[in-house]
């Protein structure tokens, strides 16, 4: 049918006509954002509406999306005179309020929120770090298009004011990706571009729906299909945007659609290890290995072999879900490859063993070559805009910029550069900031953007973290449901500025290490709203003032200056100012040649034993979901990929027959943590297995249980499926 008419998927034109009704009031504004500035979006990357990987037009619904928020004009803020009114409006309906204009602040026993100055707001919030311990003031920031010099200012500020508690949004979506890849290769960041995706004979995708949160990609595996391209997709549930997708902007596809995936392996949520591990052993007793690579370039193959031979394939069968002969499926397949692209998502790093997934990946690509040469590499891709960029340049309470661990001489160095002395153990990381807040060790909690309320585990904790910080901060654009949780002592709303309106303009780091300048944007701005990077240097001044000469910056491109200086591989970086200006780090490719940054120069094989994957009688195994969404920004109640609403628990044909189970039919689903009431779903995915959207179904994931190497929380659970009476 043309353009899928009739089948349940994106409707690409009718969001055109909804993004161009919903910004009317700003039209020459929206198109300016669109036409000049750097995409706020996923991390593939644009300027204005062209990207490095191939020809025409780059836009894409996720995009789209989020314009409202840039060109939205003030809310009117009498509604936050009195919370009650707002109380059990969802986020999305908080949004649609309009943009923060001005510093609000709310005092414990107050209803509601009033205005205040700025200099009254940053005064607040100054005094309170005077007075408290460094120990006990941590930074949080997210993705929300949050440009490179605001991470750096972010985490300047923070260890000036004697603390290494700052962290972003990575932590909940590729902490494990950066650790696993460091540890295996010596890198922590995608070792190829999109353009090798074009170029490659195979590309695998492990716990990833790219058309659903990075859309675009559709188009450069379009490509790479009418180049030949074999695409396997491993993951418990059976994608549709991965079996067929109408490309909007070819007019082959649009029309006819095109079918991506070759192959889907249904593995059992968390069996991907013992997966891969049934692939490798199937390599090696065929001699279907890269023998002269692994000899040259990479050590600690012979403890893996060890490993793999300890491994007997009914164990792998069983904690993967997938037979011996899918496995041996898998590997012909990967054998006839001349080259080949691993790209994975949060399937596979939002496990308690997700930096293990990630060595295992590692494992596969280093058997047969697959990194450093052509149409080969690894890639975590990343959801969000700037993500990539805020752990490079040092928001993360572990590294300083540039990925330099924390220590007694990394921070001489640091001093060296900066002017002062920073601490020199690491900080909290986000989980770590939300466990001290409950435990009543935190005074100062300043976020810029983020709500752990709908981001982390056991919401209800997490609520009882927050109303226990004495001075809570929430630097933002939008309302979220997070600033309305009661106050310890004093919540302080303070209007942000977006990556478009920020003065003279920002940078961005894409998934494969491209960074982008976005110049500053012409058009109207709400209220009072301030340059984040201005707002954070204004509040360490007045800390303290008597140093103030450390921090001054003029302009934009004296940060860059100095994170060229800080971050060796962003050299380039300060000679960003226009746009289209764009460097790529490390080039096309890392360990080109087979080069690893190691101290032997070699790639590690790491061997690994599956995790246990044994189900009681009657539980599923339940892993969380994307849809219609950006983060836990939630766009829509129904998901326009397969057609569900966020209510309800994907469940296999098999396994809704034996609980006498159709569409609609009111499930009551628990967990050891908690209870949801949702309703079926029948969908092919793994039995045995089920999904449910994110961040619904956070009231049924377990708090504190998280990976050992990374501090990735588990997103995953062991629940039960209680059929209820319809009504």
């Amino acid at each position: 049918m043309p353009n899928g008419l009739g089948e349940v998927k994106p409707h690409h034109y009718l969001e055109i006509f909804r993004t161009i009704k919903e910004n009317w009031r700003h039209p020459r504004f929206a198109w300016r954002i669109l036409a000049d500035g750097v995409c706020d979006g996923c991390a593939l990357g644009t300027t204005g509406m062209r990207d490095f990987t191939m020809p025409g037009i780059h836009l894409c619904t996720v995009r789209l999306n989020l314009l409202k928020l840039n060109t939205m004009g003030p809310m009117d803020v009498s509604h936050l005179r009195d919370l009650d009114r707002l109380r059990g409006r969802s986020s999305r309906e908080l949004r649609q309020l309009g943009r923060l204009p001005y510093p609000m602040l709310r005092r414990r026993g107050e209803g509601g929120f009033r205005r205040i100055s700025w200099d009254t707001a940053l005064d607040t919030v100054a005094n309170r770090i005077r007075e408290t311990d460094p120990n006990r003031l941590a930074f949080f920031l997210t993705s929300r298009g949050i440009t490179n010099e605001v991470y750096y200012i972010a985490q300047k500020v923070a260890r000036f004011l004697g603390t290494n508690n700052v962290d972003n949004s990575s932590r909940v979506c590729h902490a494990p990706s950066t650790t696993g890849l460091k540890a295996s290769l010596g890198v922590a960041a995608s070792t190829c571009s999109y353009s090798d995706w074009i170029d490659s004979d195979l590309l695998v995708f492990f716990g990833s729906d790219v058309p659903n949160n990075q859309p675009v990609t559709t188009k450069y595996l379009y490509y790479a299909k009418q180049r030949g391209a074999r695409v396997l997709v491993v993951n418990p549930f059976r994608e549709p945007g991965f079996e067929r997708y109408w490309v909007p902007s070819v007019a082959e596809s649009a029309v006819f659609g095109t079918k991506i995936a070759d192959r889907f392996y249904a593995v059992h949520m968390g069996g991907d290890i013992a997966f891969i591990n049934g692939v490798l052993k199937h390599l090696l007793e065929r001699g279907w290995l890269d023998e002269g690579f692994i000899r040259s370039h990479t050590a600690g193959f012979e403890a893996l072999t060890e490993a793999l031979a300890a491994q007997p394939w009914d164990l792998l069968e069983r904690y993967s879900g997938v037979s011996r002969g899918e496995m041996l499926d898998f590997a012909s397949r990967y054998r006839k490859a001349r080259s080949a692209v691993f790209v994975w998502s949060m399937g596979i790093t939002q496990h308690r063993f997700g930096v293990d997934n990630v060595k295992a990946i590692a494992n596969l690509a280093l058997a047969r070559g697959m990194v450093g040469r052509t149409g080969c590499g690894l890639m975590p891709i990343r959801g969000h805009s700037g993500v990539q960029g805020g752990a490079e340049v040092g928001c993360v309470p572990d590294k300083f910029p540039g990925g330099v661990p924390v220590s007694d001489q990394a921070a001489s160095d640091f001093e060296a550069l900066c002017g002062f002395r920073p601490p020199t153990d690491p900080g909290l990381n986000a989980v770590e900031m939300i466990q001290r807040a409950h435990a009543g060790g935190l005074d100062v909690l300043y976020s810029l953007g983020g709500n752990f309320l709908e981001t982390l585990p056991e919401p209800e904790v997490i609520r009882e973290a927050l109303a226990r910080v004495p001075l809570r901060v929430h630097q933002d654009i939008v309302l979220t449901s997070q600033m309305l949780v009661e106050p310890g002592e004093n919540v302080l709303l303070l209007p942000a500025a977006t990556r478009y309106e920020q003065r003279g303009g920002g940078t961005e780091t894409s998934t494969e290490r491209r960074i982008y300048f976005s110049p500053e944007i012409p058009g109207p701005r709400p209220g009072e709203a301030r340059t984040e990077w201005e707002i954070l240097l204004d509040l360490a001044e007045r800390v303290r003032p008597d140093q103030r000469d450390l921090l001054r910056v003029e302009d934009p491109a004296e940060i860059r200056t100095e994170i060229a200086k800080a971050v060796p591989f962003y050299r380039g970086i300060e000679d960003l100012g226009m746009k289209g200006d764009a460097i790529q780090w490390g080039g096309r490719r890392l360990c080109e040649g087979g080069i690893f940054p190691m101290p032997d120069g070699r790639a590690q094989f790491t061997p690994l034993a599956p995790p246990e994957v044994n189900l009681p009688q009657g539980r599923f195994l339940l892993s969380t979901r994307r849809g219609k969404q950006f983060n836990s920004m939630v766009h829509a109640k129904r998901d326009p990929m397969i057609g569900a609403m966020r209510d309800d628990v994907l469940v296999s044909a098999e396994d809704a027959k034996r609980l006498g189970l159709r569409d609609g039919h009111p499930l009551l689903v628990r967990s050891e943590a908690g209870s949801f009431r949702g309703r079926c779903k029948v969908a092919r995915i793994k039995p045995r297995n089920v999904q449910m959207y994110w961040p619904e179904a956070n009231v049924l994931i377990r708090q504190g249980i998280v990976d050992p190497e990374s501090g990735m929380p588990d997103y995953n659970a062991l629940v039960e499926l209680i059929p209820e009476d319809p009504p």
